[in-house]
């Protein structure tokens, strides 16, 4: 336990003699755990967890056409969508 308090006393002395190496290594684990968290957090959010849905597997998009064109496609807004529902 002695050469452990010693050991970390050494390592802070160090550290405060060179605050250049002191800056760049305390950034440099700070943009390290922060990536690493980003990453794990989408990871974790999107492809891991199933959907919140009965039967995911037969979800599917609903879109809108209008007029000719390749950029004649929209999504169906909420009340349009509960119109078609209402009306099939």
């Amino acid at each position: 336990m002695r050469t452990l308090l010693n050991d970390l006393r050494y390592g802070l002395r160090t550290l405060v003699r060179t605050p250049g190496f002191t800056i760049v290594a305390v950034l440099t684990l700070a943009l390290g755990i922060g990536a690493n968290t980003t990453i794990f957090s989408v990871i974790n959010a999107s492809p891991l967890k199933p959907l919140a849905f009965p039967d995911p597997d037969r979800l599917v998009p609903v879109w809108e056409t209008f007029g000719k064109g390749p950029d004649n496609e929209n999504i169906v807004s909420a009340p349009n969508f509960w119109d078609f529902q209402r009306q099939s």
